[in-house]
């Protein structure tokens, strides 16, 4: 089968590999239909990570199930599904209490296994034409046949959770005022999710224009930092008293305000400030305790300069930690359904497999307005 295989940093190539199987009895093998790249495969991309070359990427996969497993009981050949980012088993300790993003079974000596991503376990990334799901009858989320809502559904993977995650990760409440630093797929996300929670207003910082005006396109206030200090333009904006919520879309690849160099902790900090005292910040911005790349040694440790003594003086709370997706799936699947979501609006390209290389490209430099990218193997070249 034809797959996004990693040669070394800054290429991918679409190549051929051998065709999944099933290897346990709970496995399922699913034809891909439509599959995105993820803010988070540049990590890899850019050689920000220890990933080795020949590596399938892919973490937000849906498609149709082929083969089923014998073990297999609620799913059947022909069933449409999306698969959580998360590889889960469902019955260890922190999958019992719905923490299925920290999985203690599907990836020893780590809390938390995905697909085709480095250190996240032996999983085949589903930027291919076919994946393996393991433990699929607690992994595949079915879906209506057809084709409806494809370009919606396969976001369930991924970013529309993990921006809902945010808002979770911070309590948002209907009527408040939040700031989401990062105007890429899931801080968008984000915002879209604390508008359909009830905020009141949504300030989305970024220096991109193209993702600034899809903030505004969802009713959130677009917030150019390269035009001025963020947190003193939505001071301005909410009677300098600052926002009751803040989310860090953004992790540790943040930029100065020139946007030259990285300063890993700017968002944090700059949430610090933006956010009234005791209100609450929510991080699903990836941060890693490890990263060759970071501007410092301290930083290559995962080890951030953070404003703790401001952060304590407010009484602020932070919630951080990666999205248990299946905690949010199954509902917002269902507002998808019922015409109360519609996320596929950050989507701007939808491309064949083959594109692959190009889109990558283009995705890390952020240019021509890309910022999200689904991948359909089925699509011709």
């Amino acid at each position: 089968m034809k797959a996004v295989v990693y040669q070394k940093p800054y290429a991918v190539k679409v190549s051929q590999v051998d065709d999944p199987g099933i290897q346990h009895p709970n496995d399922v093998i699913v034809r891909v239909t439509s599959t995105a790249i993820c803010g988070s495969d540049l990590h890899m991309y850019e050689g920000r990570t220890a990933a080795e070359p020949g590596i399938v990427f892919g973490h937000e996969n849906m498609g149709v199930i082929e083969e089923t497993g014998p073990g297999v009981v609620s799913l059947k050949v022909g069933d449409r599904v999306v698969m959580p980012f998360n590889v889960a088993c469902g019955f260890c300790k922190n999958c019992m209490a719905g923490n299925t993003g920290f999985c203690l079974t599907v990836n020893p000596g780590f809390a938390g296994g995905a697909y085709g991503y480095v250190a996240m376990g032996p999983y085949e990334g589903g930027q291919a034409e076919r994946l393996r799901v393991p433990f699929a009858d607690f992994n595949c989320l079915k879906l209506p046949h057809g084709e409806q809502f494809e370009t919606d559904f396969v976001l369930l993977a991924d970013i529309f959770p993990t921006g809902y995650h945010g808002c979770e990760l911070a309590e948002v409440s209907p009527g408040e005022s939040v700031a989401v630093y990062g105007a890429g797929p899931v801080g968008l996300m984000a915002a879209y999710s604390a508008l359909l929670r009830g905020a009141s207003k949504v300030f989305v910082v970024d220096r991109v224009p193209e993702r600034l005006a899809k903030a505004e396109q969802i009713g959130a206030i677009p917030i150019d930092f390269s035009q001025g200090d963020p947190t003193e333009q939505i001071r301005e904006q909410t009677g300098g008293d600052g926002t009751d919520k803040g989310i860090d879309s953004v992790g540790y690849q943040a930029k100065s305000q020139d946007a030259e160099h990285e300063v890993p902790a700017a968002v944090l900090n700059a949430l610090v400030e933006t956010v009234r005292a005791t209100g609450m910040i929510g991080v699903p911005g990836l941060y890693v305790p490890s990263d060759p790349g970071a501007p410092n040694e301290a930083a290559s440790h995962g080890q951030l300069l953070f404003s703790i003594g401001k952060f304590f003086e407010k009484g602020l709370r932070m919630g951080t930690g990666q999205c248990n997706v299946k905690k949010y799936n199954r509902q917002l699947r269902d507002l998808i359904i019922a015409g109360r979501a519609k996320p596929s609006f950050v989507v701007s390209h939808e491309l064949p497999l083959e594109q692959a290389p190009m889109a990558y490209e283009k995705f890390d430099k952020r240019i021509e307005g890309y910022t999200k990218v689904v991948l359909h193997p089925a699509l011709a070249a």
